[in-house]
C-alpha cells in the first residue's frame, strides 16, 4: 500500500534516519518503538503525508484511505457526541435520504412509464451500496464503539466541547475506527483508555480486517496487537517478526549472534595482522604477505553498536510499619447527592500491592484520596496502623513542585548520598537528559513535571505509598525502572494505573471498584480476570458435575479435585514465592554467622554494640522469614 525507498528524514540538524525501504502491506500489523526523539512519530506523520521525507521516496497505492490519530492536540466542538461519529456516515446518510427521495418519486409515477424505470434503476444502485455497506446499521455501529470506549448513554448527546482534551481523543480515535479506513496510524492510542476501554480497543484491533501501525509504550497492549516490531535505532529501521515479547528476545540473540562474528573476525583480523608484521621482510613471503594484505583490506569490519545502558534504581527501604496498614470499616463516601462509595470493609496488611481496578468514574481516584486523607470519609471509620509514613502521588502532582528550582538542584537536596552522575542517569530514565536537567520546574510541560514529581518521589519513599496513574508520560524503559524499583520495595503500594503489564508485574491484589463498593479479589490481574470471567465458578460447576456420591464424601471429593485445578498462574507465584524465601532465609542465616563470628572478635565496645544491633535484627528477620514460609508452604501443600 505505502512504499518508502531509499527514504531520509532530519529534525533541524539531527538525522532521524536514513536510506529506509519499507513497503508497508495491506496486512500491515505493526509497532514502532525505540528511544525519545528516534522520530517514531515524525514516521507516522510521514505515512499519513502530514510531513514529507527530506531524502529518497514514498509512493501510495490509488485509493487507499489512511487514518491517523495524533498524541493530542485535537479539539472538537458544535456537535453532540453521537453526531460527531455519525458525521464519519454523512455519505449513507445521504444515500438514505436520496432512497427516501427516490420512493417518494416512485409512489407517483405509472409503474409502466420509462421516468419510474429510470428511478428505480437508480434506487436499487443506491439501496445495494447502502447495503453492502452496512448503511442499516451504523447507528448500532457508532453505539457499539461508544460503548467500547467508556462514553455513558446519557454522554452521547452532550456537546464535544463539554469533554476534557482526554476525551475528545476518545471521540476523535472512535470516529476513526468507525471510518475504518485501509491503514490506521495510531500515536499512542491507549494514553486517554481505562483498563476497560483498552481492552476493548485490543479486542477490536486484534479483529480490524485492514491494515495498522501504531505507537505504543504499553507492552502488554503490542502483545496482544501486533504482529511485526519495527525497531527505530541507531538512524536506521530494524524489523522484527512477532510481537514485543518476542521482539526483545529477537533483538537479544541478533546482538549475541552480532558480538560472535565481531570476536571471529576480530581473531581472523589479528591473525592476518600478526603474519604480516612477522613476514613483512622476508622475500620468500612476499607473495604470501600481500595476499594477506588484501584480504585484510576486503574485510568489511562489524561494529558492535553501543546498546542503551541498563539503569537498575531501588528505592531506599524505609522503616517497617504496623502489620495493618489501613483499614475501612462501614466507610461511604458522597458527593452531595452523588454517592460513591456505601459499606466498604478492608484491611490493607503489610508488603501488599494493590492495583485499584475499574471504569473511569467508578471511584478510583476517590478511594485512594481517601487512603491518602486528602478527602474525609462521610460516614464509617478509616484508620492507619501503627508507624505508617504515608506518601501520595497524584496525577497533577507537579502543581505541588517549586517552579523556580531548577531540577537537577531540587532533587540533589534530597538525595542524600546520591552522586550526581548517579541523578543524572535516573533524570535520564524519566526522559530529562543533557541541558534538560538545568531547567526551571515552571517551564516543564505538565507530562515532563509529573515525570519529574515520581522521580524524585523514589529518592525519598515512605511505608505507604499512594500512586494514582504513575505510569502516565513514561516510555518503557522508565516503566520497567519504576516497575523493579516498585518489586523490590519493602513497603506497602496502593495504586492505579491503566497498563496491563504494570499491574500483572506488581500487584499482589485487585480491589474492583465500582457500583458503590470495593471488591477485593487475591492475586495479580492475570488472576483477577480468571475469577471475573467465570474461572473459579466454571471450576466448581465441574466438579460438582463430576462427583456425585452422598453428601460428605461428596464434599471431600470436590475439595480434593479442587486443588488440582488451581489456577496455574496462582500456583507458580506460590512455588516462586517458597523458593525465594527459601533463598532469603539462607541468606540471612548466613549472614547471622558472619556477625557472630565478628562480634566473637572484640575490637570494641562501640563496634561491638553495633554488631549486637545488627544480630537482633537479622535474629528477628530470620524469624519472620521462617514464619513467611511455613505460611506460604503450608497453603502450597493444600493446593498442589
Amino acid at each position: 500500500m505505502i512504499s518508502l525507498n531509499a527514504a531520509g528524514k532530519r529534525f533541524g540538524p539531527k538525522l532521524l534516519f536514513e536510506d529506509v525501504t519499507w513497503l508497508v502491506t495491506p496486512q500491515e500489523k505493526t509497532g514502532l518503538v525505540g528511544g525519545n526523539g528516534t522520530g517514531k512519530t515524525t514516521l507516522l506523520k510521514i505515512l499519513s503525508g502530514v510531513e514529507d521525507l527530506d531524502y529518497g521516496t514514498i509512493s501510495f497505492t490509488k485509493g487507499m484511505t489512511i487514518g491517523y490519530l495524533p498524541q493530542d492536540g485535537l479539539s472538537l466542538r458544535g456537535r453532540t457526541v453521537f453526531a460527531e461519529c455519525m458525521s464519519v456516515f454523512d455519505d449513507l446518510l445521504d444515500m438514505e435520504v436520496e432512497m427516501e427521495s427516490l420512493t417518494h418519486k416512485m409512489s407517483e409515477l405509472d409503474p409502466e412509464s420509462p421516468e419510474y424505470l429510470a428511478v428505480a434503476d437508480r434506487f436499487h444502485r443506491v439501496e445495494n451500496e447502502f447495503t453492502t455497506r452496512d448503511g442499516y446499521s451504523v447507528e448500532s455501529q457508532v453505539g457499539m464503539v461508544l460503548d467500547g470506549l467508556g462514553f455513558a448513554k446519557e454522554d452521547w448527546h452532550r456537546p464535544t466541547e463539554e469533554f476534557s482534551g482526554g476525551w475528545q481523543m476518545r471521540i476523535a480515535l472512535g470516529k476513526l475506527l468507525l471510518q475504518k479506513p485501509n491503514l490506521l496510524l495510531l500515536d499512542e492510542p491507549t494514553n486517554h483508555l481505562d483498563l476497560e476501554a483498552r481492552n476493548w480497543l485490543e479486542d477490536y484491533l486484534v479483529n480490524y480486517p485492514y491494515a495498522y501501525v501504531m505507537i505504543s509504550h504499553d507492552r502488554y497492549f503490542l502483545d496482544t496487537t501486533v504482529k511485526r516490531i519495527i525497531e527505530l535505532w541507531n538512524k536506521n529501521m530494524h524489523f522484527y517478526s512477532g510481537n514485543y515479547e518476542k521482539y526483545l528476545q529477537q533483538k537479544t540473540e541478533r546482538r549475541e549472534q552480532l558480538i560472535s562474528a565481531y570476536k571471529n573476525q576480530r581473531e581472523r583480523i589479528e591473525a592476518l595482522e600478526a603474519f604480516i608484521n612477522r613476514f613483512r621482510a622476508q622475500a620468500t613471503k612476499a607473495k604470501q604477505v600481500q595476499s594477506r594484505i588484501k584480504e585484510l583490506e576486503k574485510i568489511e569490519r562489524i561494529e558492535i553498536p553501543s546498546d542503551e545502558k541498563t539503569i537498575h534504581f531501588s528505592f531506599p527501604q524505609p522503616r517497617p510499619s504496623g502489620r495493618n496498614v489501613a483499614e475501612f470499616n462501614g466507610v461511604s463516601k458522597s458527593y452531595g447527592e452523588k454517592h460513591v462509595f456505601s459499606g466498604v470493609n478492608f484491611v490493607i496488611e503489610r508488603g501488599e500491592r494493590i492495583a485499584l481496578v475499574g471504569h473511569n468514574g467508578a471511584g478510583k481516584s476517590t478511594l485512594i484520596k481517601l487512603l491518602a486523607g486528602i478527602e474525609p470519609v462521610t460516614k464509617g471509620e478509616f484508620t492507619l496502623g501503627h508507624n505508617v509514613d504515608l506518601d501520595y502521588f497524584a496525577q497533577d502532582q507537579y502543581k505541588e513542585l517549586d517552579p523556580e528550582a531548577r531540577v537537577l538542584d531540587d532533587l540533589t537536596g534530597l538525595a542524600g548520598l546520591k552522586t550526581q552522575t548517579e541523578l543524572r542517569s535516573l533524570l535520564g530514565c524519566f526522559l530529562f537528559s543533557e541541558d534538560d536537567v538545568f531547567k526551571r520546574i515552571g517551564v516543564l510541560s505538565g507530562g515532563e513535571r509529573n515525570r519529574y514529581a515520581l522521580a524524585k518521589m523514589m529518592l525519598r519513599p515512605s511505608n505507604f505509598i499512594l500512586l494514582d496513574e504513575p505510569t502516565n508520560h513514561l516510555d518503557m524503559r522508565a516503566k520497567d525502572i519504576l516497575l523493579n524499583a516498585m518489586a523490590t520495595f519493602s513497603g506497602t503500594v496502593v495504586f492505579v494505573s491503566h497498563d496491563r503489564y504494570f499491574i500483572d508485574k506488581l500487584a499482589t491484589k485487585v480491589y474492583e471498584v465500582g457500583d458503590g463498593g470495593v471488591e477485593v479479589y487475591p492475586g495479580d490481574y492475570e488472576e483477577y480476570m480468571w475469577r471475573k470471567s467465570g474461572g473459579s465458578q466454571k471450576l466448581d460447576a465441574e466438579l460438582t458435575q463430576r462427583h456425585q456420591p452422598p453428601p460428605p464424601v461428596k464434599i471431600a471429593v470436590i475439595e480434593t479435585a479442587a486443588k488440582k485445578k488451581i489456577n496455574p498462574i496462582k500456583l507458580k507465584q506460590l512455588q516462586e514465592r517458597v523458593a525465594q524465601l527459601e533463598a532469603d532465609i539462607a541468606s540471612t542465616e548466613a549472614k547471622m554467622t558472619e556477625t557472630e563470628v565478628s562480634l566473637a572478635n572484640y575490637s570494641n565496645a562501640e563496634e561491638s554494640a553495633r554488631l549486637g544491633t545488627d544480630l537482633a535484627a537479622l535474629r528477628a528477620k530470620h524469624e519472620q522469614l521462617i514464619a513467611d514460609w511455613e505460611a506460604t508452604s503450608e497453603t502450597l501443600g493444600e493446593v498442589s
